[in-house]
């Protein structure tokens, strides 16, 4: 299973720079309202049972899970234990989205693109969710400009191929980075129907908060017209421990997400709170 801190980490540099950007349009906000209260959703990366998880994930109010799905899916046994969570799905009413997301996809486009045909025709999925972090690779130190181009190009083809709507992980520092004359950011929102930022804290608000760390890429989402859903990490994290709830626990989690929800009462773009993973949460202490 692929842990998702290092925004964490990176964080610890750039938390100072993200604040929101100045000079956002609002022209592509029509028609965008915040998500409603509790709007959840939540990482799937194990073969756990599909029973279990949807019926945990249906007492957490959970709206859409991002279901990982080997490219061997359709190989290597699991295709059944999928079909079967998404009958448990149908029933409560609870969205699958498709998780995917090997480093190596940044510059490998043929493999995502076969990982997302497999998807396809599988049948069994609202959506694609990709976990592709383009600063994972080593261009990003010794070639950024080739490898951001390297990780939008990859954007509009998955975008092109298929009509399941795509949405992607981001960290919260994009916005500081450019490609040529253009924000990261925004060229992220202009390819994708919506994003995940990793905004990874242990608290609601104020400075180095879920919402603090988001208000760039919520802003952008707004001038956009795109979604912007937040995320929680659950799971341990020895190197940033406010960067998890995995110390604070259950309560502590549930009291800080409703805390997000009332702060982006009016945030037109914000889509709701995500929780990363399944395994570490349902485990989290009380």
């Amino acid at each position: 299973m692929r842990r998702r801190w290092q925004t964490g980490l990176v964080s610890a540099v750039l938390v100072a720079a993200a604040a929101v950007s100045p000079g956002a349009s609002s022209a592509g906000s029509a028609g965008l309202t915040a998500a409603p209260v509790n709007t959840r959703a939540m990482w799937l990366w194990g073969a756990d049972p599909a029973a279990e998880v949807i019926t945990w994930a249906a007492g957490q109010n959970i709206s859409e899970v991002f279901v990982y799905v080997s490219p061997t899916v359709l190989t290597d046994g699991s295709l059944e234990r999928l079909q079967d969570l998404k009958a448990q799905a149908v029933a409560r009413r609870i969205k699958l989205r498709a998780l995917g997301g090997e480093t190596e996809w940044v510059t490998d486009h043929a493999a995502a693109l076969a990982w997302q045909r497999t998807v396809v025709s599988t049948g069994l999925f609202d959506g694609i969710h990709l976990d592709v972090e383009p600063y994972l690779v080593d261009g990003w130190t010794t070639n950024l400009q080739a490898t951001e181009a390297a990780y939008l190009k990859l954007l509009d083809r998955m975008r092109l191929a298929s009509k399941l709507q795509l949405e992607v992980d981001v960290p919260f520092w994009f916005g500081q980075y450019k490609i040529g004359r253009k924000n990261l950011a925004d060229e992220v929102l202009r390819r994708v129907n919506a994003v995940t930022v990793m905004s990874y804290r242990d608290t609601a608000t104020g400075p180095n908060s879920l919402l603090g760390v988001s208000q760039d890429w919520l802003t952008r989402g707004k001038a956009a017209g795109k979604r912007v859903r937040l995320a929680a990490e659950t799971g341990p994290l020895a190197d940033c421990a406010y960067c998890t709830f995995r110390e604070e626990g259950a309560a502590a989690l549930r009291l800080e997400l409703a805390k997000v929800d009332t702060a982006t009462r009016q945030t037109a773009a914000f889509g709701g709170i995500a929780v990363h993973h399944y395994g570490a949460w349902r485990t989290l202490p009380a």
